[in-house]
């Protein structure tokens, strides 16, 4: 997505603005020169940077200013107000400063500030070679924030993928609907891998991981060797062992390949049918629909995502899809596919060209099974993302790990990113318990809808607002506990939630077990 074009709100900061006007430990939001920038206050001066979240262009100003940091209304990024320097994903590039300078009582920002901020010093013990099984978001974040930090050892990324690292949530958006270029895919070219020393190896499957050798062995017999080891292997689609869904013509949606074979598939195509009714299904029927095409969703629910959403919150956007046309076979099942039709379980035929199938998937635990590494619906991890296995750690959607007082593996883009950011930080002899509170955001009908927290396990809802209107926040309660909040229109009010989730969840995460002794 583009930077929006509109004229940055607040007021000309070269000119200069009272002193008392900044709020301290807060921002004000203004410009200088066209561009938006965030003018704060701490106890150590007055400092300036970007008003765009370097991510997708959201205006910063409308974030949550909180301990020094400004979250991103849309996507959560994080980013220090001081320097400027990009805290936590799913932003990678930090936001530009300026020179600020106080006369009487009035703060002035002058010229943008183009020295580079100081390079970390390097890890003191660090790992002489770091790989990183996985080229996901987890995997992609951990190897970029290990150099960030200043290690300057070896570092490997095997992906089994043919595609570099890939900006996944758009391929259920803007590109499966055509109006994304694939220029906006990749994360980053291929020059940020030769900047930064990454050994990005594409098409590379691991076939063992030898933890006494510490080295793994890929499918062609190659060894790699490690002193340190990143598991980000994520998870793979579930499929369906029904008749004829072994169809060239029946596809699952999980990278830049399968969007590119659904897309060529779609070519010739007048109708195409989704098997699940889930966050990415819906985005993609519809970017689908907006090619064109005649769009069924066939799903068992009364109300897709209802489970996790509830019957208001999961309606509203079933409501969304209709509107643009979607065709929803509910309370339905598949029994076969016969190349140009379903066949439901009642009997009846639904058309199709091309099949989507998205019912869930499963994480990618038999690397780290056969290794002898716990595992147990996911890779168990302690707090600090450590494997039962000394020298490895986990990330991502593989992950299982310590959340509210039990474990969970959350699938959800950015916490993968940000889990791959502490692992890293881990692996270079860190001690960060991960804290951050679960988030996703999904896009319909050009209605973004933001969640965050668990949606597993809540007993009640209380909706203020009126989905009707486009504008509610709905939160989730455990008895009287809130565990999760999903907003639409209300930006701030869900980065407001998220911190409070977040406190409680740091407040209340006592030692670091290691898994060995758990």
């Amino acid at each position: 997505m583009a930077q929006t074009d509109t004229q940055p709100p607040g007021p000309d900061l070269a000119m200069g603005v009272p002193l008392a006007s900044v709020p301290d430990g807060g921002m004000l939001a203004g410009h200088v020169d066209g561009a938006p920038v965030l003018l704060s206050r701490f106890e150590d001066g007055v400092h300036a940077v970007g008003g765009s979240c370097s991510h997708y262009g959201a205006p910063l100003g409308e974030g949550l200013a909180v301990d020094g940091e400004v979250h991103c209304p849309w996507h959560h990024a994080c980013f220090s107000l001081r320097t400027g320097a990009v805290l936590r994903a799913p932003a990678f590039a930090a936001l530009p400063r300026w020179h600020t300078e106080i006369v009487g009582d009035m703060v002035f920002v002058r010229a943008q500030d183009t020295t580079a901020l100081p390079p970390p010093s390097a890890p003191r013990g660090q790992p002489g070679r770091i790989v990183i099984i996985g080229g996901g978001a987890a995997g992609f974040a951990a190897a970029e924030r290990l150099r960030g930090l200043g290690f300057g050892g070896a570092l490997s990324v095997l992906s089994a993928d043919d595609a570099a690292p890939c900006d996944r949530p758009n391929l259920s958006k803007d590109y499966l609907a055509g109006t994304a270029s694939e220029d906006w895919i990749p994360l980053q070219g291929p020059d940020f891998y030769a900047r930064h020393a990454i050994d990005l190896r594409l098409g590379c499957d691991v076939a063992a991981i030898d933890t006494r050798a510490r080295h793994v062995l890929t499918a062609t017999g190659e060894r790699v060797a490690w002193d340190a080891l990143l598991i980000a292997t994520g998870a793979e689609p579930r499929r369906l062992s029904l008749p004829g869904f072994d169809h060239p013509k029946v596809f699952a949606l999980r990278s830049l390949a399968d969007a590119r074979a659904i897309i060529a598939a779609c070519a010739d195509a007048s109708s195409v049918a989704f098997i699940g009714a889930g966050f990415i299904g819906l985005e993609a029927a519809g970017a689908l629909r907006t090619r064109g095409l005649e769009v069924h969703v066939i799903a068992p629910e009364a109300v897709p995502m209802g489970r996790a959403l509830g019957p208001v919150v999961g309606g509203f956007i079933v409501g969304l899809r209709r509107e643009q046309g979607v065709a929803f076979h509910l309370r339905a099942g598949a029994k076969a596919f016969e190349g140009r039709a379903i066949i439901l379980e009642d009997g009846r035929r639904i058309h199709a060209d091309v099949v989507v199938v998205g019912v869930g998937v499963s994480p990618r635990t038999r690397l780290a099974a056969d290794a002898g590494i716990n595992v147990e619906d996911g890779i168990v991890v302690d707090a600090c993302l450590r494997t039962s296995v000394a020298g490895i750690h986990a990330a991502g959607d593989v992950a299982r790990y310590p959340h509210g007082g039990g474990h969970i593996r959350v699938e959800h883009w950015v916490h993968a990113q940000r889990q791959g950011q502490v692992a890293a930080t881990n692996m270079l002899g860190g001690m960060h318990a991960f804290t951050d509170v679960p988030f996703f955001w999904t896009h319909h009908q050009g209605v973004d809808l933001r969640f965050t927290g668990v949606a597993q396990g809540w007993d009640g809802i209380r909706i203020d607002g009126e989905p009707a209107r486009r504008n509610f926040t709905a939160r989730y309660y455990r008895g009287d506990e809130l565990i999760a909040a999903a907003s639409v229109g209300r930006d701030l009010e869900n980065l407001t939630i998220e911190a409070g989730l977040r406190r409680r969840e740091h407040a209340g995460r006592g030692h670091v077990a290691h898994p060995e002794s758990a």
